[in-house]
């Protein structure tokens, strides 16, 4: 695009905005208000232009100003550039160049905050812990980084290297990586073991029949995804099942929507609610539901967005018991509005997520511990991890990951005695399920001592189950 007087632009749309508010009826004060606080933008913008230590161009200039007024309302507003904007994008398609890093900007610390590393990407290889704090990339500091800043920075032509300063959850020392960028391909769902085919085990109890399904990411393949676990486990007679969304960072709603769907029959899976947009309800569908079993959802701090979308929806349906920690609070929806005839785009949080109940899921900044946010666990499936068990917990969950075919960072120490650390948040899934079937089995001996009152001739309920279109 070519240089143009871009204050001039902006005076314009100054204009504009005012004819819109006279539209409106706003009052005389609101608009005089207005034009006297872009004055003092125009004075700081001469004067920057005037007399800085270097020349800058009024772009530039307009464009941090952007960037500044959007990140002051929270990480996920933004203004991209047409190129940025495909950059971004990217992200969601599982398929991108980069190192395979997901982040938030900490509210604490305004540095980057690690949401997720990748499944088996650079980033995961080299180490890369969900809560690290990211201090500097290629010696540049973070402070006061956007996030989508953050994404460009990171990603890059396959080949290339980024070198990145991080502190893990719980040190008090940083640690230098080098991670070398590859096109990545995530894998959404796994399971407990990878087998000598690289083909995963669903199983996490054989005897008792207790199937596992973790989920990565979600994105546009996962429901599908989930789908063909489960086909595998109910034809291996599966009769309860964890699904494990712990530092699971979200995705794209209409998948965290389809995997819902999967496990409800019926009503709201998710509702977003904003100041100037109509009420939005996603509805469960009848067809192709798994039910008839007892499920429990892994969530930690690090589940937000679509994770914390298909635990509040399973744990208010009834559909599932909620263990672990309470998640991150991520519940925010971001509009993309072009500017400048589609040359820049601004992503501007316009809604909220709402559970099924109604419940509030994001954490605003000026929220607590107190206010109502994110996802809890049920009464009594509450197991907190210190950040020296969390961090000993993901690197022994990592051996697990990956194939025969990838290099694999492993912990020494755990490696050289032989020790895997305990996963206390799954044993207590695990546990629950036991007692839950355990509970149907003695209540199924009961009623077997008992006349049924049916026909001995009647025939055995169907193990079909319908696959809904998805």
């Amino acid at each position: 695009m070519p240089q143009r007087n871009l204050l001039a632009i902006a005076a314009v749309g100054l204009a504009s905005i005012a004819c819109w508010q006279t539209s409106r009826g706003d009052s005389k004060d609101s608009k005089d208000e207005l034009m006297e606080l872009y004055g003092v933008f125009i004075d700081a913008v001469e004067q920057v232009e005037s007399n800085y230590v270097r020349e800058v161009s009024r772009r530039e200039l307009l464009e941090s100003a952007l960037q500044g007024m959007l990140q002051d309302l929270d990480p996920h507003s933004t203004y991209y550039s047409e190129s940025e904007w495909k950059t971004f994008q990217r992200t969601f398609e599982g398929s991108f160049s980069g190192i395979g890093i997901q982040v938030e900007v900490d509210a604490k610390s305004k540095r980057l905050k690690v949401l997720a590393p990748l499944i088996g990407t650079p980033a995961y290889q080299a180490g890369i812990l969900a809560g690290d704090l990211i201090l500097e990339v290629d010696g540049e500091s973070t402070e006061g980084i956007t996030q989508d800043k953050a994404v460009e920075m990171l990603q890059g032509r396959p080949g290339t290297s980024v070198t990145l300063t991080v502190l893990h959850p719980g040190s008090e020392k940083s640690e230098t990586l080098d991670v070398t960028r590859e096109v990545i391909a995530s894998e959404s769902v796994l399971g407990v073991d990878r087998r000598a085919d690289d083909t995963w085990e669903y199983f996490l109890d054989p005897e008792a029949k207790i199937g596992y399904i973790r989920v990565s990411s979600f994105y546009q393949t996962t429901a599908a995804d989930i789908r063909r676990a489960m086909e595998q486990l109910q034809g291996e007679g599966m009769r309860g099942l964890i699904l494990d969304l712990r530092t699971n960072p979200g995705g794209l709603l209409s998948a965290a929507v389809e995997v819902s769907d999967l496990f409800v029959d019926g009503g709201v899976i998710v509702s977003t609610k904003g100041r100037n947009t109509r009420e939005r309800r996603f509805m469960a569908n009848g067809s192709g539901t798994y039910g008839e079993f007892p499920m429990v959802i892994l969530v930690n701090s690090h589940s937000a967005s679509a994770a914390e979308i298909v635990s509040a929806c399973l744990q208010d349906a009834g559909r599932a018991k909620v263990a672990g920690e309470r998640s991150f609070g991520k519940g925010s929806v971001q509009n993309i509005i072009p500017l400048e005839g589609g040359a820049s785009f601004l992503k501007l949080t316009v809604e909220s997520y709402f559970r099924p109940s109604g419940g509030n899921i994001h954490k605003f900044p000026d929220m607590t511990d107190e206010d109502e946010w994110g996802v809890s666990p049920d009464e009594g499936l509450e197991i907190e991890l210190s950040p020296e068990e969390y961090v000993r917990w993901e690197l022994a969950r990592r051996r697990k990951d990956v194939t025969s075919r990838i290099a694999r960072r492993v912990v020494e120490e755990d490696q050289a005695d032989g020790e895997v650390p305990p996963d206390r948040q799954l044993d207590k899934a695990l546990e629950f399920l036991r007692g839950e079937l355990d509970g149907e089995d003695a209540a199924s001996d009961a009623g077997e001592s008992e006349p049924s009152g049916e026909s001995e001739d009647a025939a055995p309920e169907s193990d079909t189950t319908e696959t809904p279109s998805l």
